[in-house]
């Protein structure tokens, strides 16, 4: 097995791949992990109404648990709103409007950042902890996974973003062996990292479309219902 690590392995033949194997891996690997998402959102929705159900003891919900609606709302509305601007800023790159989609991506950015932001003050004002009836664990169990995966969505928009801010001015698109991964010692790296920008963002706001989704479901069940 050492062998497969050796120093003298030819990175070059794995590195080389053309764009398009990317396009393809990231579109179904957007796909396979918006399924995955299902998932972990499936067992609070359950855990929700079973407890729900039950109702042990009178304490499904006292009184005193109760969650702003309005952090709630703008939590939901920051996420479904930096979905947008990403599907949009996908649409600019498209036509080659690449100082546009740059803004719009620094706006989705933002409002991922500041709806993390805001559940994070909303957690700090509730007044009431996980062990205070069913819908309260249940509430910091979904929003804090809700959290997890938002946070990652900030780090998705982030380095694409980045990728394409770093290798702007690059005219023809020229890059030294492993400049790209930020590693001289691989080798031969992508010839031009802006070709993968395009399937970035198009595999990036598939996911956040599918996110704000869940997000507006959650807000449902947790604040209307």
């Amino acid at each position: 097995m050492s062998e497969l690590a050796h120093p003298a392995t030819d990175y070059g033949v794995v590195e080389q791949e053309p764009p398009a194997i990317l396009e393809r891996n990231l579109r179904i690997g957007s796909r396979l992990w918006a399924s995955a998402v299902v998932f972990f959102f499936f067992a609070f929705l359950f855990a929700y109404f079973y407890l729900r159900s039950l109702n042990s003891a009178g304490l499904w919900r006292p009184k005193h648990v109760d969650p702003s609606l309005t952090l709630g709302t703008l939590v939901t509305a920051a996420v479904v709103a930096a979905a947008v601007l990403l599907r949009l800023a996908y649409g600019d790159h498209r036509r080659d409007e690449l100082g546009a989609w740059r803004l719009k991506g620094a706006g989705a950015l933002a409002l991922v950042l500041a709806a993390f932001g805001l559940q994070l003050a909303e957690w700090a004002t509730q007044g009431f902890g996980p062990t205070e009836g069913g819908y309260a664990s249940v509430f910091l169990g979904w929003t804090g996974m809700q959290s997890f995966f938002i946070v990652g969505l900030a780090y998705w928009v982030e380095t694409t973003l980045a990728t394409s801010l770093r290798y702007r001015e690059a005219k023809p698109a020229r890059f030294e062996p492993g400049e790209a991964a930020g590693d001289e010692h691989r080798g031969p790296d992508i010839s031009d990292p802006l070709s993968l920008v395009r399937h970035q963002l198009e595999a990036l706001s598939f996911y956040a479309l599918f996110l704000a989704g869940t997000v507006v479901v959650s807000w449902v069940v947790l604040y209307l219902l």
